[in-house]
């Protein structure tokens, strides 16, 4: 009988989702002034099957068959347009509206080619875009954006279990994120403030139209980045429906809700709730994460020339520790002896309103985000105990930026303006040693700071269109300091070239000059003596990098990419900090905040290295990815000495692949190698002291020996299978995702605590000059464990 059971229902599954086919939806119109585009031909690429554009731009296509698909749009007097990825589901209707620029080159025969990765002028070279696919059905990523980004070329990886970007060599506070157009600081849960990395993703995947990944030749209305700018575009609600989609993972649950409001107007929702701290309870783990997030977007459509598009997104997040743990083991005893309670919330709200004229579009952004991120540590994690840590900040900022884009014609030009308002708050309080005392670093900072940016950029193409140049130039400042309040001195121009040899290999190059304003962290920082802005000299400057790259791209018909690019970085004015005499570049990877210290502007760096990329995409169904990146990553410590960054992993391989199977099948795998990451031995005479090591309850490294050392290199395989059931009005998605497939164990930095005795306390010795002293013990530290996750989506 059970067994009758099992095979009815397999057949009811299986029934129900044969044959069951999808719509698209759309609208053609004209990037310059929104009218919609009649007559244009649109084609499914790898395809025969076409449509055409109505009066209205409008187009349809039915009867589609389940999958990811990209469309060709082609019309005389306009440029051949690849739309960014869709899937299509069956019994659902998916969406897309594309526009399209207009040319001044003639077409006497339509030909498509270049269409595995549109790019802009303004860079040819150093951007990949990721679609839809990618976004949900690769391995090891659980449709987590910023994980995703870690298998690009370039892109290195600190922690399995974080979501840090370290883009060619630099640093992870070297990096920016926007979102429609909106810059949003913070894009992980339980951020580092001070840089970008995270342990988890904000960013809903539902909301995701495609992202435009840079990791050079930024264009110039996007500033103070130095190693990537990460550019999401969302996708618009359903226009015809109400509909939603349930998620549930290994450790959350979130639902999206989205359709139209009215006749010019749609919206999507989401909310995402965290379980995992009762998963971390139940295997002993001695810290217990909670985390929540919500994102919200509306476009509304005043008329043909004028529409405004709202979006807000945010995030909740606590971590506690696990105090009831029953006979904790070394390693966790020694986690609870030095992790504080985290508490950090944060959210981004903007609107960007948009006016299309005949010639030209004007962009108006408004917005406005914050960060709140505090913690506490109570000695022996007893809040009747003396405090050891206690520290909270927010940081606030208003934000205005026009532009003006003239996309067709001759020439291409944009230019633009901004102007933002900050607002930060520190109140701090934690024990530190310095100079063989214990002393209480204790001080409240309050900054108001406006910061003003501008830019412009052209760009043509000459020699029937195989040549094409862009010129970009863009300026920031502030108004901390007067270095930093003249703009000249952050003068950042750029230039970019693109040659097409034949119609299938292209030459692509670019030199730039790009700007970082030093961290909100150390603007706010104030010195343990006499609690004055120690940083508030002209020897704070922006950090300026000088980078060329230089490339060959090879791209045919049949959907294959092949590039080889060589890059070279050159840092000035690094933050160095002046208590460890080093570069901070090294840092930004952990939880709470960096760059709360004092600095001087005075260090140096350089990265440089080549990228290889090989995509085969939709092959006989198969997706075949491969990137390899060999660099080195260097900065000057105090005596202009170049020392190995904790990011010189010399060596980065992703090896990517994907299967789609009949009967809604797929199945994905990725396997990465790391080279072995450089670190710091400890200071053992200092690490013994005991008035020293009761500060921080871990050791503290050897700066003159910084980075001496080097971990073993790691390596890892993750695999996802997919199965979808369509039904006539809902749609079921099973997966399993395993990362880490044969539980390979990564060595890391090892960890030192101390020695006990019978009784299970410490050992204190006294040595020759009366100072108390413990004796250590080194605690290897091993990552890596098989990491299964089960997921279901459920989509009406």
């Amino acid at each position: 009988m059970k067994r009758n059971l099992f095979i009815a229902c397999i057949l009811v599954f299986t029934l129900s989702a044969m044959a069951q086919k999808g719509t698209i939806k759309g609208r053609i119109y004209n990037a310059k002034t929104n009218e919609p585009l009649e007559f244009a031909n649109i084609l499914i690429q790898g395809t025969a099957v076409g449509s055409t554009s109505d009066l209205d731009g409008n187009y349809i296509f039915t009867g589609v068959d389940p999958g990811f698909k990209q469309l060709v749009v082609s019309l005389i007097g306009f440029e051949t347009t690849l739309s960014p990825e869709i899937q299509v589901q069956g019994n659902q209707t998916v969406f897309i509206d594309i526009p399209v620029n207009e040319t001044t080159q003639v077409l006497n025969e339509f030909v498509v080619k270049r269409n595995i990765n549109a790019k802009r002028i303004e860079s040819p070279i150093s951007v990949i875009s990721l679609g839809v696919q990618e976004i949900e059905k690769s391995a090891g990523v659980n449709r987590d954006v910023s994980k995703l980004v870690q298998t690009l070329p370039g892109v290195g990886v600190t922690d399995p279990n974080r979501n840090d970007l370290i883009v060619r060599g630099g640093g992870p506070s070297e990096n920016v994120f926007y979102l429609d157009g909106v810059e949003i600081p913070v894009i992980n849960h339980f951020t580092t403030q001070g840089s970008s990395g995270g342990t988890i993703g904000i960013i809903n995947p539902d909301f995701v139209q495609d992202i435009s990944f840079y990791t050079g030749a930024f264009p110039a209305n996007r500033t103070n980045a130095l190693s990537s700018v990460m550019e999401i575009r969302q996708r618009e609600g359903n226009k015809d429906r109400l509909q939603g989609k349930v998620s549930v993972g290994a450790s959350d649950a979130a639902l999206t809700l989205d359709g139209p409001l009215g006749e010019r107007s749609n919206f999507i929702l989401s909310a995402r709730q965290s379980y995992l701290q009762f998963l971390f309870d139940l295997i002993g783990l001695p810290f217990l994460p909670t985390y929540n997030d919500f994102q919200l977007k509306y476009k509304f459509d005043f008329d043909k020339k004028n529409q405004l598009t709202i979006l807000g997104i945010g995030a909740i997040d606590d971590m506690v520790l696990n105090l009831g743990i029953e006979n904790p083991t070394e390693s966790q005893t020694y986690l609870l002896s030095y992790l504080p309670v985290y508490k950090q919330w944060n959210y981004t709200v903007g609107a960007v309103y948009k006016h299309f004229s005949e010639n030209h579009f004007d962009t108006w952004v408004l917005s406005r985000n914050m960060l709140r991120n505090s913690s506490f540590k109570y000695l022996d994690n007893d809040e009747s105990k003396e405090r050891v840590q206690d520290y909270m900040s927010d940081e606030i900022e208003n934000k205005f930026r026009f532009e003006q884009s003239y996309p067709s014609g001759a020439v291409k030009f944009s230019w633009g303006l901004g102007v933002t308002h900050s607002r930060y708050t520190n109140d701090t309080y934690r024990k530190i040693f310095v100079g063989n005392t214990v002393k209480t670093l204790e001080y409240e900072t309050e900054i108001d700071l406006f910061s003003y940016q501008g830019f412009a950029q052209v760009s043509d193409d000459f020699l029937d269109q195989r040549l094409k140049l862009s010129l970009g130039v863009n300026f920031v400042s502030n108004t901390f300091n007067k270095n930093m309040n003249n703009p000249l001195n952050q003068l950042s121009p750029r230039l970019s070239a693109s040659y097409e040899l034949t119609n299938n290999w292209i030459l692509n190059g670019n030199i730039g000059r790009y700007a970082l304003r030093p961290a909100y962290t150390t603007l706010g920082y104030r010195d343990v003596d006499t609690r004055e802005l120690v940083n508030q000299n002209e020897d704070l400057r922006y950090t300026i990098s000088n980078q060329v790259i230089g490339g060959v791209e090879y791209l045919n018909e049949n959907n294959i990419r092949l590039t080889v690019e060589g890059f070279y970085k050159h840092y000035n004015y690094y933050p160095l900090s002046v208590e460890e005499g080093l570069s901070i570049a090294s840092k930004g990877t952990n939880y709470g905040q960096v760059g709360d210290e004092e600095i001087v502007s005075k260090g140096k760096g350089r990265a440089y290295g080549v990228e290889f990329l090989l995509k085969i995409m939709q092959w006989k169904d198969i997706n075949l990815t491969a990137t390899y990146t060999l660099f080195r990553s260097e900065f000057t410590d105090v005596n202009d000495t170049y020392i190995s960054s904790s990011w010189d992993t010399r060596q980065l391989l992703n090896l990517i692949a994907s299967y789609k199977l009949p009967g809604d099948w797929n199945i994905a795998g990725r396997w990465r190698f790391l080279g072995g990451a450089p670190y710091t031995p400890i200071d053992e005479n200092l690490s013994t002291l005991k008035s020293a090591f009761d500060i921080t309850n871990q050791a503290y490294l050897d700066y003159g020996r910084f980075n001496d050392l080097r971990l073993k290199p790691s390596h890892q395989l993750d695999l996802r299978i997919d199965k979808e059931f369509y039904f006539k009005k809902w749609l079921l998605n099973i997966y399993t995702d395993v990362q880490n497939v044969y539980n390979f164990k990564s060595e890391n930095a090892p960890a030192y605590t101390t020695q006990k005795d019978e009784n299970g306390n410490p050992v204190v010795t006294t040595d020759q000059a009366g100072n108390e002293r413990y004796s250590l013990r080194m605690i290897e530290m091993l990552g890596g464990n098989i990491l299964p996750t089960l997921g279901i989506i459920l989509k009406f």
